[in-house]
């Protein structure tokens, strides 16, 4: 099974014990994450972007700080704009936040229900579900030679025909490359790569 299918299936997991939806960030680093996934309300999701709660959510706040489990409900950090009141007016009533990975690469995920608390049981799941994502999402910590050429030609704004003639390589080859690159930095195309590349580091 390639990884893209496994990341696929631990989202749908994840999705099956979050009644209301989930908010997924993976692997922040420099204030962005690698990937990020949400299925909460879109009329939340839009309401929450419009008034930029991200820098004012207490959630995230606490998956920023620490790393393990806790419900909402159990959130000890300040709330003065009523984000989780107003979350629970969407149907975001009852939820829990994971938060994972060192400061430099962490993950935060918030899963949220109407009905209930999370029970022990849910809360494990949502755990276990949030770190294995961690793990396959693991951005890498270098590209090769080759691979970084290829995005720097790229960069540069030459084509593939060019930029193959310029490395003196085929064409097959350097699009080898630049697929090999897209690849390692989960990027469904050869600018996302080049943003991701430039974002951790990497070139």
């Amino acid at each position: 099974m390639g990884r893209n299918q496994i990341i696929d299936d631990l989202l749908s997991e994840l999705g099956g014990v979050a009644p209301a939806g989930y908010f997924l960030a993976l692997h922040i680093r420099f204030a962005a994450p690698l990937m990020m996934f949400q299925t909460y309300n879109p009329a939340w999701t839009d309401h929450y972007t419009r008034n930029a709660y991200a820098l004012r959510d207490p959630m995230v706040a606490w998956g920023i700080s620490r790393s393990g489990a806790t419900r909402w409900s159990d959130i000890d950090l300040p709330d003065p704009f009523g984000i989780m009141a107003e979350a629970a007016s969407f149907g975001l009533v009852y939820g829990v936040c994971v938060s994972c990975g060192p400061m430099t690469s962490r993950t935060v995920a918030g899963v949220a229900r109407g009905d209930r608390e999370f029970n022990e049981e849910e809360m494990s799941a949502v755990t276990g579900c949030v770190l294995r994502l961690h793990h396959e999402t693991q951005p890498p910590d270098h590209l090769t030679k080759a691979e970084k050429q290829a995005l720097l030609v790229i960069a540069s704004g030459d084509r593939y025909a060019a930029g193959a003639a310029r490395l003196g390589i085929s064409e097959s080859a350097f699009k080898a490359r630049l697929s090999a690159a897209r690849r390692k930095l989960f990027a469904r195309t050869t600018a996302e790569a080049l943003q991701r590349a430039k974002d951790y580091r990497l070139i």
